[in-house]
C-alpha cells in the first residue's frame, strides 16, 4: 500500500504497535512528548517528528493512542496539532479510549477541514499490542474503514466496524464495563476461596473450563498468584475509562450500579498509591477488607 503512517502516543500500548507497523514494512513517522520513547521507535526503524503537525505533514493515515479526551483534543486541534499540518483526504484514526461525545465532536471538526476520522479503541492490553492481536472496535464511514483496514490488520486480529463516528468509542465503554466488573467478581471469589484456605491454583483449574471461565480469568489469575501487578492495563487508565462510562451513562439516563462500585474501588486503590498497578490488582482492595492474600501455596519439600 502507498500510505504513509503517522503515530502519536508511544506509551505501553503505542510503542509495540509502532513496532508491528515498522516490521510490516510501512513508513511510520512518530511523535510523543517523551523523547526517549521517540528515540526507541527511531532505533527500530520509525522516523521521529517534533510535533503532531509535523507528523501530519508526512502522513496520509495518522493513528493516535493517548491517555484521555483532553490529550486527543490537544493533539488534533492545538496550534501545532494534526489539523494544522494534515492534507485534505488524510485519515485520523483515534485508538485511544475517550468519550463518544468528544469523539463525534472531533470527527465533525476534522470533517469541516476535509479530514476523515475513525474512532478505533482497542482491547487486549500490552500483551496483545505486542503480538498484534488486539480487538479493535471501529466507528466511522465504511469507505474510510476499508481504506484503513490493511493498516489495522497489522495491529489487531478481531476488527469490527460497529457503526458511525462515536460507535467504536461506545463499544469500548461497554467492553470496559464487562472487563472491570468481571475482574471485581473474580477478585471477590478469589478472596473468599483464599480465606477458606483452599488451594487457589487447583480451584482455578477446576472452574476455568466451566461457565465461570473467561479470558479475564485466564489472563489475571496466574499473575495474581505470582503477586505480579506490573501494568498491562493500569488502574488509573481503567479508572478514567469507567469515569467516561459513568458520564456517558448519566447523560443517557442509564443507571450503572456495578460500574459505579468498581470505579469507587479503583479510587480507593489510587488513594492507596496503587494507581500504576495492573487492574488485576483490584484484588488488593478485597484482600484488605478480608485480611487475606491470594497467592500460590508454598509446597513443602520433605
Amino acid at each position: 500500500m502507498n500510505e504513509n503512517i503517522g503515530f502519536i502516543g508511544l506509551g505501553i500500548m503505542g510503542k509495540p504497535m509502532v513496532k508491528n507497523l515498522v516490521k510490516s514494512g510501512m513508513k511510520v513517522t512518530v511523535f510523543d512528548i517523551n523523547q526517549k520513547a521517540v528515540q526507541e521507535c527511531v532505533e527500530f526503524g520509525a522516523s521521529g517528528a517534533h510535533s503532531p503537525k509535523e507528523v501530519a505533514a508526512e502522513s496520509s493515515i495518522i493513528l493516535t493512542m493517548l491517555p484521555n479526551s483532553n490529550h486527543v483534543k490537544s493533539v488534533i486541534t492545538n496550534e501545532s496539532g494534526i489539523i494544522q499540518g494534515a492534507k485534505e483526504g488524510t485519515v485520523v484514526v483515534d485508538m485511544s479510549s475517550i468519550s463518544p461525545v468528544v469523539s463525534e465532536e472531533l470527527a465533525n471538526e476534522l470533517r469541516n477541514n476535509g479530514i476523515h476520522m475513525l474512532d478505533a479503541p482497542v482491547s487486549g492490553g500490552e500483551p496483545k499490542a505486542i503480538d498484534g492481536t488486539l480487538a479493535i472496535m471501529v466507528g466511522g464511514e465504511e469507505k474510510v474503514y476499508v481504506r484503513v483496514l490493511p493498516v489495522l490488520q497489522h495491529l489487531g486480529k478481531d476488527i469490527t466496524l460497529v457503526g458511525g463516528n462515536g460507535c467504536g468509542a461506545t463499544a469500548k465503554l461497554a467492553n470496559q464495563i464487562m472487563v472491570n466488573v468481571n475482574i471485581a467478581a473474580m477478585s471477590e471469589a478469589l478472596v473468599l476461596a483464599s480465606k477458606a484456605g483452599i488451594d487457589i491454583e487447583k480451584m482455578y483449574q477446576a472452574i476455568r473450563g466451566g461457565l465461570a471461565g473467561s479470558a479475564v480469568l485466564d489472563a489475571k489469575v496466574p499473575l495474581i498468584l505470582e503477586r505480579n501487578f506490573v501494568a498491562g492495563g493500569r488502574i488509573d487508565i481503567n479508572m478514567k475509562d469507567l469515569t467516561n462510562v459513568m458520564e456517558t451513562a448519566h447523560e443517557m439516563g442509564v443507571p450503572l450500579p456495578l460500574s459505579s462500585q468498581v470505579l469507587e474501588m479503583f479510587s480507593a486503590l489510587k488513594v492507596d498509591g496503587k494507581a500504576g498497578d495492573d487492574h488485576g490488582g483490584l484484588v488488593q482492595y478485597y484482600e484488605s477488607l478480608a485480611n487475606t492474600v491470594v497467592k500460590k501455596e508454598v509446597k513443602e519439600h520433605v
